[in-house]
């Protein structure tokens, strides 16, 4: 499966991650490694900011929510991890962000730890059977990059 494809969906740009939703190696499933991280990372930073970034996975409870987290991490470095932790966790009760993905992003990103933490902090997301499309707006206004 491609880590990357581009083109196919009527010439937009887009990022294909082809991990699985585990945060240990399992047989048979794809570990998310830090250049799945670094590609997902440096798409956000070449996001235009014109239009809403569309971010989701097969379930939509813990890979997409950690995406959604890194980039919002990437993209607004002045803002505390727990304060976005927090806004996902109100705009997504139901996300609980993959921890290998966050745990990749914060070593890349230099965070210390600290989005490691607020993740933990929010605690797992209460159980649902999918997850449901939400919205997670950066502060400030949003512009071209």
């Amino acid at each position: 499966m491609p880590l990357i494809d581009s083109g196919s969906i009527a010439g937009a740009q887009y990022l294909r991650l082809g991990i699985n939703d585990i945060t240990a190696p399992r047989e048979g499933y794809v570990l998310a490694q830090e250049a799945d991280v670094a590609r997902l990372v440096a798409f956000v930073a070449g996001w235009p900011r014109l239009r809403p970034l569309v971010i989701h996975c097969w379930f939509g409870v813990s890979r997409s929510p950690a995406a959604a987290f890194i980039a919002a991490c990437a993209l607004a470095p002045e803002v505390e991890e727990a304060m976005i932790a927090a806004y996902l966790r109100k705009q997504a009760p139901f996300a609980t962000p993959n921890a290998r993905l966050v745990a990749l992003a914060d070593d890349l990103l230099a965070r210390d730890g600290r989005m490691r933490a607020a993740i933990e902090a929010i605690g797992r997301g209460r159980e649902v059977s999918t997850g449901v499309p939400f919205a997670l707006r950066l502060p400030g206004p949003q512009r071209a990059a």
